[in-house]
């Protein structure tokens, strides 16, 4: 269940980095979105872990804390191809 629920995690990471990239046009500073990619989905994802009492909040804090490995990955991606340092 975890497994399952940590592939679903990385693949809603990876659609939420694609509608970001195309919804967003401003530049926006890189630390920033960072900071924001990758802690805030950690923070909750793993708050939601230590409070867990049950095995679907188990889940639920997996799918949270996967999350942010795979919206970083492709906004990484997309920032090398666009020739970006």
């Amino acid at each position: 269940m975890l497994a399952a629920a940590m592939l679903v995690g990385v693949a809603v990471g990876i659609l939420c980095a694609v509608l970001a990239s195309l919804l967003v046009h401003a530049p926006v500073r890189a630390d920033l979105v960072v900071a924001l990619v990758l802690g805030v989905p950690t923070g909750l994802g793993v708050l939601t872990l230590l409070v867990s009492g049950r095995r679907w909040v188990t889940a639920a804090g997996a799918f949270l804390l996967s999350i942010a490995p795979g919206w970083f990955a492709v906004l990484a991606l997309i920032q090398v191809t666009h020739g970006g340092g």
